[in-house]
């Protein structure tokens, strides 16, 4: 009979593989399942490209000063604010020692890039992006020794007692049992199973795009559930931007984002506008326009704007309906050119003049219009003009399990599975509530991965007396 692994990581993203390599540095036997094939491994991980952390000093990658207050200060301003307080304040204290931990597992960075949300001096860029993240870490876990399977779906958990003792797979081999001693699920949310989405939202979700893969339909978060997990976030709480509509309903990744809203009107199917473009400094409000867009009728609305902010953004993926007049771009978006025209019309007439400056929150708004715009209105006055439709696009759900400081995961009776650990965005309800703040996602799946990673190795040690462990759960975040 083949022992037990010691810890089995199901998830293979960033969060699964710092879990994966953060408890191969205690124990000998470590298995990262992903249910991915090699070529598309990584989850939503493929997509990113920063992670936010404090930083006391600036250095060529993040300049200035980025404090523990600032980032608390920050992540209270976006939705309801942090979801558990004593959670969300220990991620942002343990935050600071991120980068040092990824330059030391292999990561390399670069210069924020030019029109990258304001992004600069609170967010750090790694290079490459979030594939070459991906590859750098399984070239660390390789040559840690961590055991990585593919086209591998963890489909349940099995329980004696309080104690996880096996994961059930299915693969090329068929269905199969997995023994472990500890577990860390780190296997993403249900962004992409409709059918849940739609227990929350109704037949809008329909239309909802997803940016990640297909693969994150909260599979093991269900099974946790089955087990008596206790839930941790909002049903209807999830990170999600304005993408373009014709974007594929799976894995578009970061480039269907849309960033053109700040320099923009935004309306909906109507022709009406319905929110302020700009509220605020794009990296703490751009994640709040898919639930804005989900808002509006037929989940869809449309972006416009002329040739005086044509490049202060990212271009998007798909070129934009272009002409000579905002009745002919709306025509060309589908909408009532004549009801277009007007919106447009008593905008422009309410733009009160200022000091533009797309680098900064600089005052420029309207007056007497409702809703308002806040920051960077401008008349839309020169042609050629722009436009382009949107729709929400899902990047992961916040409704999750509920965690201890250590990240094991706590059971709806008060208490908590002796050996199994969560990480990343299965656990980010813990966290956040309703918004999102640019890099976050990272941050968290790094330091919980740490964190779920040690307390794994630690509760396999204590379950198995001849397994040998190191390190502490808590020191340091986990390693």
């Amino acid at each position: 009979m083949t022992d037990p692994w010691d810890v089995v990581v199901i998830g293979g993203g960033n969060a699964g593989l710092v879990a994966a390599i953060t408890a191969r540095e205690r124990v000998s036997r470590v298995l990262l399942l992903e249910r991915a094939p090699a070529a598309l491994r990584g989850g939503n991980t493929r997509h990113t490209r920063n992670v936010r952390c404090v930083h006391d000093t600036g250095d060529a990658y993040t300049p200035g000063v980025y404090s523990y207050d600032e980032l608390w200060r920050d992540l209270c301003a976006v939705g309801d604010g942090p979801a558990d307080e004593g959670l969300a304040s220990r991620t942002v204290r343990l935050s600071a020692s991120v980068p040092s931990w990824m330059s030391a597992h292999g990561v390399r960075w670069q210069p924020p890039l030019t029109g990258t949300l304001h992004l600069g001096r609170t967010n750090r860029f790694f290079l490459g992006g979030g594939k070459a993240l991906v590859n750098t870490y399984h070239r660390t876990a390789a040559a840690a020794g961590v055991t990585v399977r593919y086209d591998c779906t963890a489909e349940d958990l099995e329980f004696s007692g309080d104690r996880c003792s096996a994961v059930v797979v299915s693969g090329t081999g068929g269905r199969t049992r997995i023994e472990a001693r500890a577990v860390v699920c780190a296997s993403g949310g249900f962004e992409a199973n409709i059918g849940w989405l739609r227990q929350y939202w109704g037949e809008a979700a329909d239309n909802f795009l997803v940016r990640g893969p297909a693969t994150n339909d909260g599979r093991m978060l269900a099974a946790l559930y089955s087990a008596g997990a206790a839930r941790a976030g909002q049903e209807r709480g999830f990170h999600s931007v304005a993408i373009d509509a014709r974007s594929p309903r799976f894995d578009g990744g970061i480039a269907t984002r849309l960033d053109s809203i700040p320099f923009s009107v935004v309306v909906n199917a109507r022709g009406e506008r319905f929110y302020d473009e700009g509220e605020e400094l794009w990296p703490k409000r751009y994640a709040i326009w898919g639930r804005n867009i989900a808002g509006q009728p037929g989940q869809i609305a449309y972006s416009i704007w002329d040739a005086k902010v044509n490049r202060l953004f990212l271009p998007p993926m798909y070129p934009p309906v272009v002409a000579d007049d905002i009745g002919a771009v709306a025509t060309g978006l589908g909408l009532d050119a004549r009801a277009v025209t007007e919106t447009v019309t008593a905008y422009n007439k309410a733009v009160v003049a200022g000091s533009f400056d797309p680098s900064r929150l600089d005052g420029c708004r309207t007056s007497g219009l409702e809703p308002p715009k806040s920051n960077w209105a401008q008349p839309i006055d020169t042609p050629p003009f722009y436009g382009i439709a949107m729709r929400p696009g899902i990047t992961f759900t916040f409704m999750g399990v509920r965690v201890t400081e250590e990240g094991r995961v706590r059971r709806e009776d008060d208490g908590v599975f002796g050996n199994v650990f969560a990480a990343g965005e299965i656990m980010s309800g813990n966290i956040l509530s309703s918004g999102y703040l640019g890099g976050f996602g990272l941050t968290i799946g790094t330091v919980w991965g740490r964190i779920a990673g040690a307390g794994a190795a630690g509760a396999a040690a204590a379950g198995a007396p001849g397994v040998a462990a190191a390190g502490s759960a808590t020191a340091g975040g986990g390693g």
